[in-house]
């Protein structure tokens, strides 16, 4: 019965995005049929360095992951088949990265990162992400307003900007400064919720705060997430111009950082899964009119989304596949060692030396760890 009320699940989410392609894609690009006789004059060869530019990009953020956990860290293998996964996720189910960082969660605890260590990395790697594609939009506004006007639209996208630095900022600073009265106000709103252990999420608060208090202080790891937040989304927009290129068209830096910058901040509302039909609706005409031929924007985004949308899913559902059958087979590991030890009292009996399944192993014995890099102190 599960396998069956699995695969409905599966088939009914397929068919909410096939309603979504239809009904909000398509009748957003108009003249669609019409743009197809143009990929016959497309640059195969400039598709494919497109291509390898998203490759970088996710390469970047998967070390951008890395960057945010103590050392020793989990390999950057690993951690790119959990980006990949939880990627994934967040383009089939709405809600935003909020389903998406949950999966995450849950494969770092699972293999020995610390709940405070998972939540503070998950959320610095979201919030800094976004804040970084802020800032970067703002750049290319201050450059492109005297010489190209102002539209409504980019008032709006910079305004959610402001609010989410300002939430941003609250966060930070009710963690950092204010952090008791923070303890205190939700060890007692927890208290009130059943289920809800009010100790252990202090607990999880005040080991994000001191992780938080790190970060700030090591001016060389800020910097090195913030250049590598900023190449996640320069090597992504750098692959949407490429594409735009293939087609015989140069779109101006500035404009491309406008249009890409305006689609994916107003993308963050949680509407469609990863910004379907938003982004799309939003980059088409906003290209057309920076100048792009309405074909060529048309044809270049598709083929864009293509790539940094829906190519995603399969891969990062087969990456999924693969943690969840090493984690089936470090268990079945684990309680063959138990057996064994049991009956052999001169093997070590510490668990937190031989939990394979939950990644507790010795790090140089784990072999989802690397070596430990001096440069950044454990935490």
């Amino acid at each position: 019965m599960k396998w069956i009320a699995r695969h409905i699940r599966r088939a009914f989410i397929l068919m909410i995005l096939a309603l979504v392609i239809e009904y909000l894609v398509l009748p957003l690009i108009p003249g669609i049929k019409a743009s197809l006789h143009s990929i016959g004059r497309v640059n195969v060869a400039v598709l494919l360095v497109g291509v390898a530019l998203e490759v970088g990009s996710l390469a970047a953020y998967v070390q951008l992951t890395h960057e945010m956990l103590p050392r020793p860290s989990l390999k950057r293998t690993y951690l790119a088949r959990v980006d990949l996964s939880t990627l994934a996720l967040s383009h089939v189910v709405p809600g935003g990265t909020a389903p998406s960082a949950g999966l995450g969660y849950r494969l770092l605890t699972n293999e020995g990162i610390s709940p405070a260590n998972a939540t503070f990395a998950l959320g610095m790697q979201g919030v800094g992400s976004a804040l970084v594609l802020n800032a970067i939009f703002w750049i290319a506004l201050i450059i492109s307003i005297p010489i190209d006007g102002y539209q409504p639209l980019y008032g709006i996208a910079a305004g959610a900007g402001v609010v989410m630095i300002a939430l941003f900022a609250t966060v930070v600073f009710m963690l950092t400064k204010g952090q008791e009265r923070l303890l205190v106000t939700v060890g007692r709103i927890c208290e009130r919720i059943p289920l809800v252990n009010a100790n252990k999420v202090t607990e999880l608060l005040k080991d994000v705060a001191h992780r938080l208090v790190a970060l700030t202080a090591d001016r060389q790891l800020l910097k090195r997430a913030i250049v590598w937040a900023a190449a996640n989304w320069i090597l992504d927009a750098a692959s949407l111009w490429v594409f735009i290129a293939a087609f015989g068209t140069i779109l101006s830096p500035v404009d491309l950082f406008i249009a890409y910058g305006l689609a994916n901040v107003l993308a963050v509302i949680p509407v469609t899964p990863g910004g379907l039909g938003i982004i799309e609706g939003i980059l088409i005409p906003t290209l057309h009119g920076f100048g792009v031929a309405k074909t060529t924007a048309i044809l270049a985004v598709l083929g864009y989304r293509l790539v940094n949308f829906w190519l995603p899913i399969p891969v990062g559902g087969a990456t999924y596949l693969s943690l969840k059958i090493r984690a089936e087979g470090w268990q079945k590991g684990r309680i063959e060692f138990k057996k064994y030890s049991e009956s052999h009292p001169s093997i070590d009996q510490d668990n937190t030396h031989k939990d394979a399944a939950s990644g507790s192993l010795p790090d140089e014995r784990n072999p989802a760890y690397e070596p430990p890099d001096d440069q950044i102190p454990q935490t």
